[in-house]
């Protein structure tokens, strides 16, 4: 192929899904790739360099065919098509094929060559073909569909420079003609579309024929994505040119009911007429339960030993988000108290140095603070995927998520959302159906993470501490009811928003494979890396803001209330810390008391410390906000102190803990701090009700349990959905919940207890 100098050549790597793609993709580029989203859609889009040449590689989605089923097979068709804004429409097509399954891998094939675009075959994991008695002759197929067809094995490396080779060296074709035939109103209505598309240029010229009969089967086929895709490109036609598609596939529906099944087991019959000219394989090459992976999957599969596998298999990936990744948070969280320490010692007092180590460290740890758990996800699953036990846990799943209208596959991002929330919503990459993948994004936050377990800790302690079994059954009934909340929500909302039928649950169980330790570490990164490019953004940006909100504006003691500033002269009366530049003599016994005694002194300066911190916060615009809540959230049980705590948890729920502390006057704490749990036990009303009863803690859990409190898990249902239209749904839904939820349990908690 003629190739200018100065622009790369741009070949799309396609292929069914467990084809060796992807490891034929890693080995040609050596790993060096970029990885990011095509536009508008969450559909991951890799390219990287054909190691050796100026040839740019774009890995297209495993897909089985090239309707428009799936976002992955509408994007593989319009890439091919030069559909897509920003991506250039391939010069060459590197297609592999599965050659232990190559006939029906050979349904995909005939789609693309009927594009007419220079394509090469890689008849990929030969070796497994040859392992299983099943001989190729490549020759013939190549002869047969008029395209170099080259034998690999891309794991080991084998047929790689012979790939590179014909790829830069591939010949323009014109498009071949159909070889098998339509009913003649079929052909008839293929030309009519095509003179359509071919006088629009909505198609490119070598491609009409092909885009045409795909754009028939689509309009005709009976589920309802490939429908809207026909309807979405007749919206790009001008309004006769869609009449005239429209009424050509109309007449051809009224001549022949059953014309997308026609054209199909048309392809179908002349596929295996080439597959018996240059396949030939033993009797028991066909039949299942010949090779490794069925005797593993005799039990992997299997109802009981299956289950029990799964489970153990699932207990390990909640390990390592939950319990493996710690180490490497609590790293994180002392670099950056360390870096906010060694900043703030260097800058004087002011909102510059408050900014820096309140608002711009502190938000970049706060992204940086999920990066562990990302990274631990992405490896796990991975592993999982590229050794094909993936398939094998959606399997074992289906029957008991399809009970609340769930795939099978939405188990591991619930399960992963114990954790995180995040990564759960990551992982939901991996359902096809957009229906299921959307409901399983909308309640993955339901799920009980670990940022929330630090409240359940400190309330559980203020009001439950002296009781561990009643403490330790509240703690469960939080998780249960997160579940339980999640899976009743899954159910309304299939029913509702994402109604429709139910996809058949088809899927197929590839090979068990070892992954490659290299491709995994390298897809883990990329993954990572763009959801710290991409979510971290946002979540940096509402940190600075969150800081703002409570650091302006800023008062003076003389500002502070009656009561403040009366409690303030108490500690100064009572003495307060000495300074070394100017210490303080003839204080008499009590500074001489105090002088013996260096902690007492530090623990009235901290005292000072914490009130007027506490009193600036309740001043500050976000206390000001707390306060103009109260009387919403009063109905609740919760005072201005636990709004403010709220409203800050925003930012990351266990940020909770740490706000009430310092509105309650007791300083930073976390969730093991006593005297927090000791003031917020002790808390009253100005009429002298107790802030936290038991009835109020259970209220302030299930509020938390409910609520999406945490922008980092709303700017990354933005990202994963292409939308602010559905974070906003899930915090207002879950918002909703929470109130209603807090506002029960406390009225009639109050009702019943007197």
């Amino acid at each position: 192929m003629t190739q200018s100098p100065t622009t790369s050549l741009q070949i799309a790597v396609a292929g069914n899904p467990n084809s060796g793609k992807t490891t034929l993709f890693n080995a040609l580029t050596g790993l060096r790739m970029k990885v990011g989203n095509y536009p508008g859609v969450t559909v991951e889009k890799r390219e990287g360099p054909l190691t050796g040449t100026n040839a740019v590689l774009l890995d297209l989605p495993g897909v089985y065919s090239l309707s428009a089923r799936s976002p992955d097979e509408e994007i593989a068709r319009d890439v091919l098509q030069g559909r897509i804004p920003g991506v250039r429409r391939p010069d060459v097509v590197l297609l592999v094929l599965d050659a232990a399954n190559l006939e029906r891998n050979l349904y995909l094939a005939t789609q693309i060559l009927d594009f007419g675009a220079p394509v090469v075959i890689a008849l990929n994991m030969i070796d497994v073909a040859r392992r299983r008695g099943v001989v190729i002759d490549h020759a013939a197929l190549a002869r047969l569909l008029g395209v170099p067809v080259i034998p690999t094995v891309a794991s080991e490396g084998e047929g790689l420079d012979a790939i590179r080779k014909a790829l830069t060296s591939c010949a323009e074709r014109p498009p071949a003609r159909r070889p098998w035939s339509l009913p003649p109103a079929f052909e008839a209505a293929v030309e009519a579309v095509a003179a359509v598309m071919r006088r629009s240029a909505a198609v490119p010229p070598r491609a009409v024929s092909a885009g045409a009969l795909l754009w028939l089967m689509d309009y005709l086929s009976g589920d309802a994505p490939s429908r809207r895709s026909a309807e979405r490109f007749l919206g790009r036609l001008s309004s006769s040119d869609a009449a005239a598609l429209r009424a050509a596939a109309e007449a051809l529906a009224a001549e022949l009911p059953d014309a997308a099944a026609t054209a199909i087991e048309a392809r179908y019959e002349w596929i295996a007429g080439i597959a018996a000219q240059v396949v030939s394989a033993p009797p028991t090459a066909a039949r299942p339960g010949e090779g490794a992976t069925d005797r593993i999957d005799r039990y992997l599969t299997h109802r009981v030993i299956g289950p029990v596998f799964f489970a153990a298999v699932m207990f390990v990936l909640f390990l390592s988000i939950f319990a493996w990744a710690q180490p490497l948070m609590a790293l994180i969280e002392f670099a950056q108290n360390a870096v906010a320490g060694l900043v703030g010692d260097r800058m004087s007092e002011g909102p510059l140095r408050s900014l820096m180590t309140d608002g711009v460290i502190a938000g970049v740890g706060a992204v940086v603070a999920f990066f562990p758990q990302i990274c631990i996800l992405f490896l796990c699953l991975g592993v999982l995927e590229d050794s094909g036990y993936m398939a094998r846990a959606a399997f074992i799943m289906d029957r008991v998520m399809s009970r609340v209208g769930l795939h099978g596959k939405s188990f591991i991002p619930l399960l992963s959302s114990y954790a995180c929330a995040i990564p759960g919503i990551l992982a939901t990459r991996t359902i096809e159906d957009r229906r299921d993948r959307f409901t399983t994004i909308m309640v993955a936050p339901l799920m009980s993470c670990s940022a929330r377990l630090p409240v359940y800790i400190i309330v559980i302690g203020a009001v439950f501490g002296d009781r561990p079994w009643l403490a330790a059954g509240v703690m469960f009934s939080m998780y249960a009811l997160g579940t339980l909340t999640a899976l009743a929500m899954a159910l309304l909302f299939k029913k509702t928003l994402f109604a429709g039928p139910r996809p058949p649950f088809i899927m197929e169980l590839p090979p068990y494979h070892l992954p490659r330790l290299s491709a995994l570490l390298r897809t883990t990164w990329d993954r990572s890396k763009l959801f710290l490019t991409n979510a971290g953004t946002t979540i940096f940006a509402v940190c600075v803001v969150i800081w703002a909100l409570s650091y302006f504006p800023r008062t003076d003691e003389q500002d502070f209330s009656p009561e403040v500033r009366a409690r303030l002269a108490a500690l100064d009366a009572a003495g307060p810390a000495p300074s070394a530049a100017s210490p303080r003599v003839g204080d008499g016994a009590s500074h001489a008391a105090r002088t013996a005694d260096p902690s007492l002194l530090s623990q009235s300066s901290e005292s000072r410390a914490n009130l007027i911190a506490a009193e600036r916060l309740r001043l500050s615009c976000l206390g000001r906000l707390g306060r103009f809540l109260e009387p919403a959230i009063e109905p609740l049980g919760f005072d201005w102190r636990i709004g403010v705590g709220i409203l800050s948890s925003f930012l990351a729920r266990e940020v909770f803990v740490g706000t009430i502390g310092i509105t309650f006057a007791v300083g930073e704490a976390d969730e093991e701090s006593v005297a927090l749990r000791e003031k917020l036990a002790t808390a009253v009303w100005p009429d002298g009700r107790p802030v936290l009863t038991p009835v109020t803690g259970v209220g302030l859990m299930v509020f938390y349990v409910l609520a999406c409190q945490c922008i980092s898990t709303l700017a990354v249902v933005r990202k994963e959905t292409g939308s602010w239209r559905w974070p906003a749904l899930m915090f207002a839904y879950m918002s909703v919940l929470a109130y209603v939820g807090a506002f029960l349990v406390f009225q009639i908690g109050a009702r019943a207890l007197g």
